[in-house]
């Protein structure tokens, strides 16, 4: 029997559909020699500090750096959860052979890796590594069946970034806690959180304390065009006076015009950042909500794997492009003329050296008329339609003209783009906004100068002033996170430097969401705004290791080359346990007092407010109220409450409870266990 694994029911029932195995079962599907069970996502996590050791228990500064000798793994404490694992280490007991059929990424391949080590599975494992979830994908995806050996690098990769993040945000988190938070709420450091919040501070401050000038700039009007003096900004009001004045009775000569043909290349496809900032940017849509809207369409089997960080397309997929072209019928006016000639095989659209494990998100070959999609789900997949399409039309080409004029010894300059053929264009015609249709008309509708003419001209002097940046919105946020915070225009310096990026397309969404849900930042209409809690929170944090989206971006380096087997994931590990002994020490000898007090779910105590040394010292000495076991109910612990202690399981029903006017409010942790073991003890 071959036992397949994926990571959620629904791939588990089109699996065993293609694979013959159609008795449903509690928990998997059976049949034809197969059967197919399923993860929901993590059911493994990697242990807690208190699951190593009764010392890291306590919140405390003493305990710092906490560093396991070897990191575990366990269930993640859920009923549901440990039933399918139950499901799963059976089958995987009985089983001749395991295949993994987990979503082909790291994140996947770290999910149905820790289930089988816990399963303790000693059986063969085959991967399964496909980019679509179509029919034809899964059933070419078992007829080559790969070695699970092949992908230990991609592992080793997840596994680091896992421990990466586990040394670095418990030991920070703890670490910044104790010594800065006066109000005992956490302060929730992270790997890759930390400096993404930093680039939001950071331009905060830049806008906050951005000073505007004045500046003045010369304009003139000849034959319907706008000339502008080439010397730019006037920083001085009299010397820019002075220049109207000497031009002003002087007419405009033409000294040269220039006109040079161009091509501009399709948009590249996407892959998930391009396609959350173009959501976001015309939809509005969180990053985290185009996520949801893609991953939904793959399952619907209308496109491609979505946790991609390429834009381009492996060579072996140009056979397919007819075919997938023939199914997207609601957009057969547009796949016509595509069809009718030889698809063009362009460099910048198919190379397999930009190619790993996955190719750009595109459409399948799944008809989408024949799927039920919302709403947001057709708008996501429109977006991507157009752009697949839109790669295999011609460039646009046009002409550019440069005008250069003089008056009187000033220079002015006036440029103009006009479309000579729309090439790729067309696919958008009909999206083109007024604001563009502007644009090209006020560009493109230059008359014909002649070098040597001349002639009168309306010469203007305007008053502007310097802008701050802009704040950030999802969108140019996630291309900040891209480029490691540095403003790149250019799809290929943004291709390049996407080694260098903060975090990884698939984990960025959710970084932004526990931003918010940490409140660090808000939204402000589209754009993001640092609360007070995460602005003090990155003042207060002096090291650059942790806040530096440069860094960041390095250690992200360092992982995406253990993936390819050119770094060694023990040594990546051993750096950070550096770097965090380091961090540890420098914190501690910091003398500065800092009061941040930060709105959060999370305490390390309910007991009553203290100083922190003194807070810190009963932590080190004491267990603190909510390591007190309920003796009532055996499940929940004693939380303190404002005229009582009560236990944490009274919305589900337990009643105990210890008023203040019998147990003092003043009783130290360790008096109070004495108290409840002596007069609650059950035998």
């Amino acid at each position: 029997m071959k036992v397949c694994i994926t990571e959620k029911p629904s791939v588990a029932k089109d699996i065993a559909q293609i694979l013959g195995s159609n008795v449903r079962r509690d928990g998997y599907y059976e049949g034809n020699g197969y059967c197919v069970t399923w993860t929901f996502g993590h059911l493994c996590t990697l242990k807690e500090p208190n699951d190593y050791t009764d010392r890291w228990k306590l919140w405390s500064l003493g305990a710092l750096p906490m560093i396991p000798q070897r990191f575990g793994i366990k269930l993640i404490d859920d009923e549901g959860i440990k039933k399918q694992f139950r499901v799963i280490e059976s089958l995987i007991g009985e089983a001749d052979e395991v295949i993994n059929c987990g979503d082909a990424g790291q994140e996947g391949e770290l999910i149905q890796r820790w289930v089988m080590q816990k399963a303790k599975c000693a059986k063969p494992v085959k991967r399964l590594w496909i980019s679509s979830l179509t029919d034809e994908s899964i059933r070419d995806g078992f007829n080559g069946l790969r070695e699970q050996s092949d992908f230990d690098s991609l592992y080793h990769a997840g596994l680091s970034r896992a421990i990466g993040d586990w040394i670095l945000g418990m030991n920070a988190t703890r670490l910044y806690t104790l010594k800065y938070a006066h109000d005992r709420h956490v302060l929730s450091i992270g790997r890759v959180q930390t400096p993404t919040l930093a680039l939001i501070v950071s331009r905060q401050k830049e806008i906050a304390n951005f000073v505007s000038e004045d500046y003045w700039e010369i304009k003139t009007l000849y034959r319907n065009t706008l000339f502008n003096s080439t010397k730019g900004r006037y920083k001085i009001e009299a010397e820019a006076l002075a220049e109207i004045e000497k031009i002003g009775e002087y007419p405009m000569r033409i000294i040269s015009v220039t006109t040079k043909k161009g091509k501009e290349a399709p948009p590249r496809l996407f892959d998930l950042t391009s396609l959350q900032v173009e959501c976001n940017k015309k939809f509005a849509y969180s990053a985290e909500e185009t996520l949801r809207y893609i991953q939904s369409l793959y399952e619907k089997k209308v496109t491609t794997y979505p946790r991609v960080d390429t834009t381009y397309l492996s060579e072996d997929i140009y056979p397919k492009i007819p075919g997938i072209l023939q199914a997207m019928e609601p957009y057969s006016e547009l796949t016509q003329s595509v069809l009718a000639g030889k698809i063009v095989k362009s460099k910048k659209v198919f190379d397999n050296s930009k190619v790993t494990d996955h190719h750009a998100i595109i459409p399948t070959n799944v008809r989408p008329q024949t799927v039920a999609l919302t709403h947001e789900e057709k708008r996501v997949y429109d977006l991507i339609a157009k752009r697949f399409i839109a790669a295999f039309y011609p460039d646009c080409e046009f002409s550019a003209t440069s005008v250069a004029g003089d008056v009187n010894g000033v220079e002015f300059k006036a440029t103009g783009k006009q479309i000579l053929i729309n090439g790729w264009r067309d696919v958008y015609a009909k999206e083109t906004t007024a604001e563009e249709k502007e644009d090209d008309a006020e560009n493109g509708n230059m008359p014909q100068f002649v070098e040597g003419e001349s002639g009168s001209h309306e010469p203007s002097l305007l008053k502007k002033a310097t802008q701050p940046p802009k704040l950030y919105t999802e969108g140019t946020l996630l291309r900040a996170m891209e480029t490691a915070g540095k403003f790149v225009e250019e799809d290929d310096l943004r291709e390049a430097m996407k080694e260098n990026g903060i975090g990884r397309p698939s984990t960025r969404a959710a970084i932004i969401e526990t931003l918010f849900k940490r409140r660090y930042i808000r939204k402000e209409r589209k754009n993001l705004v640092a609360t007070t809690a995460g602005i003090a929170l990155i003042d207060t944090i002096k090291e650059e290791l942790l806040k530096s989206a440069k860094l960041t971006g390095l250690w992200e380096n360092k992982l995406r080359k253990i993936e390819r087997k050119e770094y060694d994931a023990g040594r990546f590990i051993a750096e950070l346990k550096e770097l965090i002994n380091e961090i540890v020490l420098n914190v501690l000898r910091d003398n500065t007092s800092t009061d941040i007090k930060i709105e959060d779910e999370a305490k390390v105590t309910k007991s009553k407010p203290q100083e922190p040394r003194k807070l810190r010292a009963k932590a080190e000495a004491v267990t603190s109220v909510e390591q007190i076991k309920c003796p009532l109910c055996k499940k929940g612990h004693l939380l303190k409450g404002r005229a009582a202690y009560g236990c944490s399981e009274f919305k589900n029903g337990c009643k105990f409870i210890l008023p203040f006017s019998e147990y003092s409010a003043d009783l130290e942790p360790k008096e109070l266990q004495k108290m409840v073991k002596k007069n609650f003890a059950r035998k």
